[in-house]
Parts: structure tokens; C-alpha cells; sequence
């Protein structure tokens, strides 16, 4: 296995992991919404975060399995994931207090 996609299987594991985790969060935060207001506040903000890490987990997967395969579009589709993480990366600096 190259270098390469041990990384990109790192990259596809955290971010699965994160999406489920964001995913959770997203469903209790809803239950409690009712009886604790401030969860209101943050349901926007965990909504845009739990999308935006299922894109990047959906990218990483597609990433990840050209690398197996030896597809000629792989290079495509690492460049794609790269920008996915820094898309991931500039939203965080972007909505941070």
C-alpha cells in the first residue's frame, strides 16, 4: 500500500468518525431543543459542520478507493479531497470566536 493512501484512509476515517459524531450531536441537540433554548442557538452551525464534513467523508471514500484501485483519475480526485480539507480548514478560521 502506498504512502499515500494510508493517508487518505486517515483522512477518511477521521472524517467518517467526525460526521458520526456531528451527526449525534446534531440529533440530541434537537430532543433537547425544547427544553434547552441555548441548544437552539447552536443547531445552524452544527447543521452546516455535519453537512460539511459528510461532503468531505463522501469525497474521502471516493478518494480512497481510486487509490486502491490504481484509477487514472485518482490524482483528480486527491487534488478534490486536499481542497475539501482545506475548505474544512477555512470554515473553522472562518466561524471561531
Amino acid at each position: 500500500m502506498q504512502p499515500l493512501t494510508i493517508l487518505t484512509g486517515v483522512v477518511l476515517g477521521s472524517a467518517a468518525a467526525t460526521t458520526f459524531a456531528l451527526g449525534a450531536t446534531l440529533v440530541v441537540f434537537l430532543v433537547l431543543a425544547g427544553e434547552h433554548p441555548q441548544f437552539r442557538a447552536e443547531l445552524p452551525l452544527l447543521a452546516v459542520y455535519a453537512l460539511v464534513f459528510g461532503i468531505l467523508t463522501a469525497v474521502a471514500a471516493v478518494s480512497f478507493v481510486a487509490e486502491l484501485k490504481q484509477r487514472r483519475w485518482r490524482l483528480w480526485s486527491q487534488l478534490l479531497m486536499w481542497m475539501a480539507v482545506c475548505g474544512v480548514a477555512a470554515l473553522y478560521w472562518s466561524t471561531r470566536y
